[in-house]
């Protein structure tokens, strides 16, 4: 009688748990990632630089990122243009300024700044749509040659941009 009991939890737990993962609507990624059921394709539009300062690689970087992003952890597939989901924008600011200084007054640390502004246009539901500016940084110390680590900067800080508009996009936060 025991046994039955337990067989009956077992296949009670795994039945709601079956109801709850098919329930819903969208479709949901193990990143938590809500894509529209009816949404097949992305699209992201060149990321253009409009910053007074241009890195030369940025732009190409952060346009590459997001494509790479919704491929690895979507379901989605990348259109050229014109996809269900299209993501475009243009890079407004990329500075970098001393943000601690010490106690003889010099200069500890430095932040990268990168600032994008991004739309993101859903044609299968409009109401989803925003136009947002996102922006992000990274420190590092002011005793770093720029030149040197701003290669490995813009991919940190790229990496946390394409997050925030991942999250914007398909996790509603």
């Amino acid at each position: 009688m025991l046994r039955n009991f337990y067989y009956f939890i077992l296949i009670f737990c795994a039945a709601a748990g079956l109801s709850i993962t098919l329930s819903g609507c969208g479709f949901y990624s193990h990143t938590g990632a809500s894509v529209p059921p009816d949404a097949k394709t992305f699209s992201v539009s060149y990321i253009s630089n409009t910053a007074s300062i241009v890195a030369p690689a940025l732009s190409q970087v952060l346009t590459e990122k997001l494509k790479t992003k919704f491929i690895n952890e979507t379901q989605l597939k990348l259109a050229q243009s014109d996809g269900d989901l299209q993501f475009s924008g243009k890079i407004t600011d990329y500075r970098t300024a001393p943000v601690a200084v010490q106690g003889n007054l010099t200069n500890a640390v430095n932040r990268l700044t990168l600032t994008a502004e991004i739309t993101f246009e859903n044609k299968k539901d409009e109401t989803k749509n925003f136009t947002q500016t996102f922006t992000n940084f990274v420190d590092f110390p002011a005793s770093q040659n720029f030149a040197a680590v701003e290669n490995e900067l813009i991919v940190k800080v790229t990496d946390m941009m394409v997050t925030d508009v991942f999250n914007k996009a398909f996790i509603n936060w």
